[in-house]
């Protein structure tokens, strides 16, 4: 008999634990014309909330979190939501670079961390980080329980990219914090199994979009 899966929402989680990057400070700067800009044309700011919407139509909502196994349900993992309506949770990006650090604005294509703004039932927190391959199916899911900044062989799994996809944007992975680390670089995608759009490397990617809360 299946397990039933869980499902994390904004509304159900314990407020356990909160990330909390209130402290992280930036200075303005003049964005670059290769800054990646939200549903409304504006520029993708950094410390501010947006969540990540499909352009692709292929169904499904926001970016949320889930179990994906009830035996090892912290941290859990990053899915997109089955209703298309929903705009899942909201996220904040956080870039690598001494320069993107005194910007405002995401830049296309620099190391940068993502993190959901929401509490969860787990201590860890809630920083993007790619998953080992999977024993069952070989891939390569996108977990949570990562750390803020701190870029070397440690950390390696939880720096993503944004690039421009058709007509949005694409998550992709392809660290450059640590040199000597051999990494396998990957495109987000999503896979559909037991109801449930897992988000993870491979496959065809996702066209996204940002929106802005408001």
């Amino acid at each position: 008999m299946e397990t039933k899966r869980n499902s994390y929402t904004l509304y159900s989680l314990l407020p356990i634990f909160l990330l909390d990057f209130s402290s992280v400070a930036f200075t303005d700067q003049q964005p670059t014309n290769t800054s990646v800009l939200d549903l409304d044309g504006n520029l993708l700011q950094i410390n501010t909330k947006y969540y990540i919407l499909p352009l692709d139509g292929g169904g499904g909502g926001g970016f949320a979190l889930s179990v994906r196994d009830p035996r090892d349900p912290c941290p859990p993992n990053v899915v997109q939501e089955n209703d298309e309506g929903s705009a899942g949770l909201s996220l904040k990006f956080f870039p690598l670079d001494r320069e993107q650090q005194q910007a405002t604005s995401v830049s296309l294509s620099s190391d940068m961390n993502i993190a959901f703004m929401a509490a969860t039932t787990c201590v860890q927190r809630t920083v993007w980080r790619t998953g080992v391959a999977d024993g069952t199916t070989g891939r390569r899911y996108v977990r949570t329980g990562g750390v803020l900044g701190r870029p070397g062989a440690e950390t390696v799994g939880e720096w993503f990219k944004i690039d421009k996809y058709g007509k949005g944007y694409k998550i992709g992975y392809c660290p450059s914090v640590c040199s000597a680390c051999r990494v396998e670089c990957g495109e987000m995608g999503v896979f559909v199994e037991d109801g449930r759009r897992w988000v993870g490397l491979g496959g065809q990617p996702i066209v996204i979009a940002f929106k802005k809360v408001v």
